[in-house]
């Protein structure tokens, strides 16, 4: 099964994706596509650490997250790969980063690796239009990442104040 994960800041989709990754009683790996920028973001990144069970692999990956995926998948591996716009702020940023073939290898990956795949990304299209131009492309960029994804995905989830609502697919069982 396909996941995707969406949600604000603090809107419970992590705490939401673990659970299901858990429940799925596979061994899971974890790819965490953050990275510690400054204090604040390292404090985040210790949070997101803590809540964890120790035993699943970790995989830290801000730039080439098809490759990792796959290096990762397997039909006996929940996949957890947290967080898009993360890994989406990272390409942007990146000097040598090429968006449209990375975006296009993800999709490609997402499509065709075995196993169970949970996608968490934030979603940012619902506020107002940002005033920066890189900030707008990050915001056009995360929207059209979402939609093809949504389409590839057996299961697409918003989540608002740690309620998952099922947008696509089955609903969830906890």
């Amino acid at each position: 099964m396909k996941q995707l994960i969406l949600g604000g800041a603090r809107s419970g989709k992590s705490a939401l994706a673990q659970g299901l990754a858990e429940r799925s009683g596979l061994q899971v790996v974890y790819i965490a596509t953050a990275t510690a920028g400054d204090a604040e973001m390292a404090e985040r990144i210790r949070r997101h650490q803590a809540d964890r069970p120790v035993h699943w692999q970790l995989v830290e990956e801000p730039l080439a997250l098809a490759e990792a995926i796959e290096a990762a998948a397997g039909p006996d591996r929940c996949i957890l790969v947290d967080c898009l716009t993360l890994w989406l702020s990272n390409l942007l940023v990146a000097e040598q980063s090429d968006l449209e073939s990375r975006h296009a290898s993800l999709l490609e990956t997402v499509a065709r690796v075995p196993g169970h795949l949970i996608l968490v990304s934030n979603e940012t299209g619902m506020g107002v239009i940002p005033m920066g131009e890189l900030t707008r492309r990050y915001v056009d960029e995360a929207g059209r990442l979402h939609q093809a994804l949504a389409q590839r995905c057996d299961r697409v989830t918003l989540t608002v104040a740690g309620l998952p609502h099922v947008l696509k697919g089955e609903p969830i069982e906890f």
